[in-house]
């Protein structure tokens, strides 16, 4: 199949905005609880009525400060109950939400002020203010820095006491569906990050759609999510308004250091990961198996459930596949979504592909993940697998409103009603991604007989090795990072005699797998060298290889004795490799491999 379009099952609503959600949820629905915040003894509610308070109030805050419709404001800081509330506050007052990654570097956040012309920036920490403040004299147009651990969003409230409440309805009355929402800048793993207009509406539409199409997930009796990705991207932003639009409860995490406890005590219905996170949850299962000495009854129990999983998609579990499951279900599975709050029946993952094997392991354990597809220009998912149309190893079908096609290089295009107005002052870049009336989304892909999206590569991300073989280095890094001592991994290979890798080691598992292995206790950099380490990377490569035909398969790889981080620039904000970054900072180490 070539092409498929889904038809919109929620006609637009041209004269919206994504402001007024708040003022319909607290018309129709004061007491309901619209978020949670964390306390120090729990979460405490926050309704509907509570939260349009709350933006009115801060709202006439940023017009006493001189914010007008059309001005951007940025926002530094962690995933938080204040980024939400900030975030509708300025579209309620017809401005545009610009979002700084807090672990951006000061290049970067003058870049992206300097680029979209921020009249003022709240920022988090005293850190992030100084961040700011360091790159002041690159940014003319700046008038206000704010740091909410300083305590000025309260400032910000009592500086508006004196404006009228009808002055925010009389602001927020100025923008509708085609009205600029926000500039997300992408990630930038080469050059300079670029700034995608989202308007209103694409938000709006797509939300509306995608909870119409998941009413089981979105729409179940208490439904509700813990975020704990960064705000800043657009995937967990898309997530804030689908739960603002479908009246979800949702509580704010910034620090997965600490999400299995917060999990625990939220108890949310359905989360949103990247596939990482899926990876991490796996091998800490697995690990913890080992050094309890159960890691053989949990290496059948997930082979039980990926079983179970894929015995759904045909004729359904025969009875003894059935009883095995029932047992772990008691066993392994009960415990594991435990851990997770008890109550989590869906995760939404997209970012990076999953792999049918953790698809698989987790929807046995009664987790199913709707893997999806979709980039910052088209306000995150285009394609989605949902509960009643689900095919593990893809990712899903097109969202209602939503078409996609595959040009003749085999290059996935999107049209519809999430893709952007275009790139803030970049005119050439616009014409050229929005070509022929379809964004051009740079993913290499099919679709199945029944409308299914694959994804397998990256157009400027594959590798041709000297005799001309093609190599999606994404297919084997993904089935390298699933080992559990395995953190990141780069594939390499571009016009060289044959494919080989650098690998990372994770510094949290090592300990674990080290005395479960008879090893004794050794860093990352020691780690790398010792011969049984290095037996255990080679079997996972030797896995990897499987998918691949000898052309394509690893050779060779090398251990490094550090890791790739976001902190280092090696890695984005939903740690995808910056492979320019990458080789340049360890082209030494590649020679070594070729030497």
């Amino acid at each position: 199949m070539r092409e498929i379009s889904v038809a919109v099952l929620v006609p637009a609503r041209p004269a919206d905005n994504l402001s007024e959600l708040v003022v319909r949820n607290a018309r129709e629905a004061p007491s309901a609880v619209t978020f949670a915040r964390p306390t120090g003894a729990g979460w405490q509610d926050v309704t509907c009525a509570q939260f349009l308070d709350e933006v009115t109030a801060v709202a006439r805050g940023l017009i006493a400060t001189g914010v007008e419709p059309g001005d951007h404001v940025g926002l530094m800081s962690k995933t938080r109950y204040e980024w939400t509330l900030l975030d509708f506050a300025i579209w309620s007052v017809g401005a545009i939400t610009v979002p700084v990654y807090e672990t951006s570097a000061p290049d970067q956040v003058s870049w992206i002020l300097s680029d979209s012309g921020a009249v003022a920036v709240v920022t988090e920490t005293a850190a992030h203010r100084a961040a700011v403040e360091g790159v002041r004299g690159t940014l003319p147009g700046l008038r206000e820095v704010w740091c909410l651990d300083d305590g000025d969003l309260d400032r910000l409230v009592e500086r508006g006491g004196g404006v009228p409440a009808d002055e925010v309805d009389r602001r927020r009355a100025s923008t509708d569906s085609t009205s600029i929402a926000t500039l997300i800048y992408t990630s930038g793993t080469t050059g300079r990050p670029k700034g995608c207009q989202l308007t209103h509406g694409n938000f709006l539409e797509l939300s509306r759609n995608a909870a119409a199409c998941m009413s089981d997930v979105v729409h179940a009796d208490a439904a509700s999510t813990l975020l704990f990705l960064p705000l800043a991207h657009v995937f967990a932003r898309f997530i804030q308004v689908l739960c603002v639009e479908s009246r979800v409860r949702m509580g704010h995490t910034p620090d997965v250091k600490n999400l299995l406890g917060d999990l625990s005590s939220f108890r949310p219905t359905f989360v949103l990961a990247v596939p990482r996170v899926f990876e991490k949850i796996y091998n800490s299962a697995a690990a913890t198996a080992d050094a309890s000495g159960r890691g053989r009854i949990f290496g059948i129990a997930a082979d039980t459930a990926i079983r179970y999983s894929q015995a759904l998609d045909g004729r359904g579990p025969g009875p003894v596949l059935r009883l095995q499951h029932a047992i772990f279900d008691r066993l392994v599975y009960a415990k594991l979504r435990d851990r997770m709050g008890g109550r989590v029946q869906y995760a939404v993952s997209g970012g990076a592909p999953l792999g049918a094997r953790l698809g698989h392991f987790f929807r046995g354990l009664g987790l199913t993940i709707l893997e999806g597809w979709g980039l910052t220009e088209t306000t995150a998912p285009s394609t989605v697998n949902t509960p009643d149309q689900l095919r593990i190893g893809s990712v899903g079908r097109p969202l209602p409103g939503v078409t996609v096609s595959v040009a003749d290089d085999g290059e996935l295009l999107v049209r519809g009603v999430n893709v952007m107005a275009g790139y803030h002052n970049n005119p050439d870049a616009s014409a050229e991604a929005l070509a022929g009336g379809w964004f051009h989304t740079g993913d290499i892909g099919e679709i199945d007989d029944d409308g299914f999206v694959r994804i397998t590569g990256r157009k400027k991300e594959i590798i041709v090795t000297a005799g001309g073989k093609n190599v999606v280095p994404s297919l084997l890094e993904d089935r390298l990072r699933a080992h559990p001592l395995i953190s990141q991994c780069i594939v390499v290979g571009d016009q060289r005699p044959f494919v080989a890798c650098l690998v990372t080691l994770d510094a949290e598992m090592l300990p674990g797998w080290l005395t479960t292995h008879d090893r004794p206790p050794m860093d990352v950099a020691t780690a790398a060298h010792d011969p049984q380490v290095r037996a255990a990377i080679q079997t996972a490569v030797n896995s990897a290889n499987e998918v691949v035909s000898k052309a394509e398969s690893i050779r060779k790889f090398l251990i490094l004795d550090t890791d790739f981080t976001e902190a280092g620039g090696h890695l984005t904000p939903k740690l995808s490799l910056k492979r320019a970054v990458i080789l340049k900072e360890f082209s030494g180490q590649v020679e070594e491999l070729y030497g």
